[in-house]
């Protein structure tokens, strides 16, 4: 495990968990956390070793509160890094998976970070909502996925309300895989791991880059058209021969990642 004082990470085999740890502003990010959030990602996405991530926080009340306003107070801004808000909202060539282990409430720039994730487990107890109207901001790249995730009418009735909304009213809209009590989290979110690790690795990034960038395409049939640099990587990789070749053998197919 390493400390960057405001977050730590851990690899735990082939998935890496990115913990924030500053439960003492419910784990809301400062400039620097920031930073060190984007630096994290930086190396989960460099490391072929690496296959999957998991962004949680730390303590039992926030996955993360937004930004600190005390900060943003006091300085006159709260600068993010290139990559966004927490170094992933604004993170569009990322193929590997992450998940979001929501540990406790995900607010304002936390709900933005949950809806970066690609898939989302949360503890029953947990409360979202983009809140920033409450407090004269707007909730800014949130807004965007929001709008892609939610029918129109659902998004606005969050966005332009503020209104915070329990872990269940989250997995009701779609926003969260599941929802469980705090007791069975950790089981929850390791299972999910071991779920997308049980897949090759290549085909995993495959399927994430083609569903994200067909979203771009005007209709299904660009989608169809569109070129995907992880496709091609994937039909001509060990794994795709190893994954027949288990199959035709009855036994497990042994991933690479190459």
């Amino acid at each position: 495990m390493t400390d960057n004082r405001f977050i730590s990470t851990e690899r735990r085999g082939r998935a890496f968990w990115i913990t924030i740890e500053r439960p003492e502003v419910r784990n809301a990010l400062n400039p620097c956390a920031h930073e060190q959030l984007a630096a994290a990602f930086d190396a989960f996405a460099a490391d072929d070793e690496l296959w999957v991530a998991v962004l949680t926080g730390s303590g039992d009340k926030a996955f993360c509160a937004g930004s600190d306003l005390k900060h943003r107070v006091e300085a006159g801004s709260n600068e993010t890094p290139r990559t966004g808000f927490a170094g992933l909202c604004e993170r569009y060539d990322l193929d590997k998976p992450v998940i979001a282990a929501v540990n406790g409430d995900a607010l304002g720039g936390g709900l933005e970070t949950v809806l970066a994730c690609d898939l989302a487990v949360a503890v029953d107890t947990a409360r979202l909502g983009l809140p920033e109207p409450r407090v004269g901001l707007c909730a800014h790249g949130g807004l965007h996925r929001l709008i892609r995730q939610l029918p129109a009418k659902s998004a606005a009735r969050l966005a332009l309300t503020g209104r915070i909304f329990t872990a269940a009213e989250g997995k009701a809209m779609g926003l969260v895989n599941e929802v469980v009590p705090r007791k069975d989290f950790l089981a929850t979110v390791e299972r999910l791991v071991e779920e997308i690790l049980a897949c090759a690795p290549l085909a995993i990034q495959a399927t994430k880059q083609m569903m994200y960038r067909g979203l771009s395409a005007p209709d299904v049939e660009a989608a169809f058209a569109e070129s995907y640099p992880a496709y091609k990587r994937m039909l001509v990789s060990q794994d795709a021969r190893e994954g027949p070749l288990a199959f035709a053998e009855k036994r497990a197919p042994v991933w690479l990642g190459q």
